[in-house]
């Protein structure tokens, strides 16, 4: 019994000179006071050790193809016969066959 009452004035002697400081910045209003009961369970042994994650792999996506249309303007020939001396479909037939040419605007 004697042990406790000892026990008792030392943790109320603790309590008053941790107090003690706080008067060090001027008297504040709300004051807590506790009791913890207790091992204290902080420090390196008492977390799981940090989970180190991989980097993500990023990749990246391949740009679309790109499509460069070409545009041919459409060539319309005149077909020439020179022993008809005359342009298709005047002319009807070509026996030496018919000479491509390309169109010419009137004169």
């Amino acid at each position: 019994m004697n042990f406790r009452k000892i026990l008792a004035v030392a943790l109320a002697l603790l309590l008053v000179a941790a107090g003690g400081s706080a008067w060090a910045h001027g008297p504040r209003i709300h004051r807590h006071v506790g009791v913890y009961v207790g091992a204290p369970l902080w420090g390196p042994w008492w977390y799981p050790p940090p989970v180190y994650y991989p980097t993500p792999v990023v990749i990246q996506p391949a740009p679309p193809p790109v499509y460069i249309e070409q545009y041919e303007a459409p060539q319309n020939y005149w077909y020439y016969c020179k022993s008809g001396k005359g342009y298709y479909p005047y002319v009807k037939e070509c026996p030496e066959g018919w000479q491509k040419v390309l169109p010419q605007p009137e004169k």
